[in-house]
């Protein structure tokens, strides 16, 4: 009966293992992504801002993605 319970414990570190390997592929992914279609990554900006700019708050996300769309498609740009 240990022996099985063991077994179940090393079988889910290994299954968390396993989903913390995916996530951090997922979020990867994310920036690589956002970078291909030229879009910035939120995950950087917070990284940034938590590392430049502690003492100011950071854009939430929607906030964030509303004025990059704005610069790179909005009026003044020179995309069609």
């Amino acid at each position: 009966m240990l022996a099985i319970t063991k077994a179940k414990s090393v079988h889910m570190v290994e299954i968390k293992a396993l989903f913390k390997k995916i996530k951090n592929i997922y979020k990867k992914s994310d920036r690589f992504f956002h970078l291909l279609v030229g879009m910035p990554s939120y995950d950087k900006y917070l990284e940034h801002m938590e590392k430049n700019h502690p003492d100011k708050i950071p854009k939430t996300q929607k906030e964030f993605f509303r004025e990059a769309q704005d610069s790179k498609y909005g009026p003044g740009s020179t995309k069609c």
